[in-house]
């Protein structure tokens, strides 16, 4: 029977918090940088790719996290399941 495995939201915002800091310094330096009267042409391009890039890193933590979770919820089986298994082979 398989169980629905979640992940921690809250040991999921612990991990991506550097991450995210980072993203934020990044997106407010591209923002800083764009000259006068070009605030959103010279900045959202790169403000688009800073967003993007974060939202990959993101989504693969998450189901990077939810595997590690699955795979720590599998349980191998006990050693005479191993050797009933063995028994069975092929008709």
């Amino acid at each position: 029977m398989d169980r629905q495995v979640d992940i921690s939201a809250e040991q999921f915002i612990s991990q991506m918090r550097q991450e995210f800091e980072e993203s934020m310094r990044k997106l407010a330096a591209a923002v800083n940088a764009a000259p006068n009267g070009q605030w959103i042409n010279a900045s959202e391009c790169p403000v688009r790719d800073i967003m993007n890039e974060f939202k990959r890193k993101a989504y693969q933590k998450a189901l990077q996290m939810r595997v590690d979770a699955a795979e720590g919820d599998f349980s191998p089986g006990r050693p005479q399941d191993l050797q009933e298994n063995a028994e069975q082979g092929a008709r």
